[in-house]
């Protein structure tokens, strides 16, 4: 296994199986182009050990130039294809030969349809050494395909994870971790946030907190938060299909994350069906439900504390701290018998030092793994 920055990638496809795919592809391109004089164009960066060792396996005469395209940050891709270095303007009359490292989504392919079909190349085709046909579009013909591979994302041989793992002479992927979901409960003053914020480091989740969700689309005016804001000024409750679309933009935004934390929601029993239905959509699940148990007694206090500092006035009267617990309780009930029954609540004890109650926390999902 090798490391390149966060992530860890185990060994896929070894060099003398690509160097045969390679060949292979070179003498059907050979078949068809012998009698003419193709020019080749790499697509850069990810092509370049393709180019040089396609280029030693044909053996006719042939041109060969590059472009230069990118739309991949990190691990997925950015939906926007930008055009680095350009098509060369003498290919007029050529039989144009692009070579491309890998297909996916087609994104690219399109971008360099786009490119060439302006041109007055004779024609233009498609090879790409890697081909992932599960998630491929279908929109343009792929006339040459080294080696078809499953979704996993890959690196070595030209292919990079944030720039690094290019120079590999095989192809590693990406080694699959089984996302951990939570949904993580617990009355006011219990330390929720609190052991979020660690769990999150821990365990590489992303902590996504309904308040805070809110707050970011309101403040920045984005679509859904000014939809939100359209009920709230009008004192009306905002519906749950407009707190689970924010939810939805949260977890697309972050696909890097190897789980996500859940504050906040789900609060009812229609929420939380509506989000294991997305989940599966996104073949992922509630893995658990953890809730930090503490008595009223004891949270009154710590809150009451917490308030002469915050200066919250929620925070200041007993009254309404004990309604609040009245209403967690009320709310969660319903929560707790629905994942009781998927073999999902799991209760900790909120009480005592942040070390202490990290492990409890911890306990529970190292045995989910």
């Amino acid at each position: 296994m090798i490391k390149l920055h966060d992530k860890v990638f185990t060994p896929y496809l070894k060099e003398e199986e690509i160097l045969a795919a390679i060949e292979r592809m070179a003498e059907k391109i050979a078949a068809d182009y012998k009698n003419e004089v193709p020019l080749f164009v790499g697509v850069l960066n990810g092509a370049f050990m393709f180019v040089s060792d396609f280029l030693k396996a044909y053996q006719h005469p042939c041109q060969v130039s590059f472009v230069r395209l990118s739309s991949y940050q990190g691990l997925t891709s950015t939906g926007i294809v930008e055009t680095l270095l350009d098509v060369s303007d003498d290919i007029e009359g050529k039989s144009v030969i692009i070579l491309e490292d890998v297909i996916d989504t087609g994104r690219t392919l399109k971008k360099l349809v786009h490119l060439f079909s302006k041109t007055n190349a004779k024609e233009f085709k498609i090879a790409s050494l890697f081909h992932k046909p599960e998630v491929y579009n279908g929109e343009y013909t792929i006339d040459y395909v080294g080696l078809e591979i499953p979704d996993n994302f890959i690196v070595g041989y030209g292919l990079d994870y944030n720039e690094l793992g290019r120079n590999l002479r095989e192809v590693y992927q990406l080694k699959q971790q089984d996302m951990i979901n939570l949904v993580l409960f617990g009355k006011p003053g219990a330390g929720k946030g609190t052991q979020a914020e660690v769990l999150k480091e821990k365990y590489n989740l992303k902590h996504i907190s309904t308040g805070d969700v809110f707050r970011y689309n309101i403040k920045n005016g984005t679509e859904l938060g000014m939809l939100a804001k359209s009920y709230i000024d009008r004192g009306d409750l905002v519906p749950d299909e407009v707190t689970i679309d924010m939810l939805k933009a949260e977890v697309e935004k972050n696909q890097d994350a190897a789980g996500f934390i859940f504050d906040g929601f789900p609060r009812t029993e229609a929420q939380a069906e509506a989000l294991d239905n997305f989940l599966e959509s996104k073949e992922m699940k509630v893995n658990a439900t953890i809730a930090l148990e503490a008595e009223d007694d004891i949270l009154v206090a710590r809150l009451l504390e917490r308030g002469k500092e915050s200066g919250r006035s929620d925070d200041q009267d007993e009254s309404k701290i004990r309604n609040r617990f009245d209403e967690y309780k009320q709310k969660t009930a319903p929560l707790k018998a629905y994942y009781e029954k998927q073999g999902k609540f799991h209760s900790v004890n909120g009480i005592g030092e942040i070390k202490e109650i990290t492990e409890r926390l911890s306990q529970v999902i190292d045995a989910l793994k």
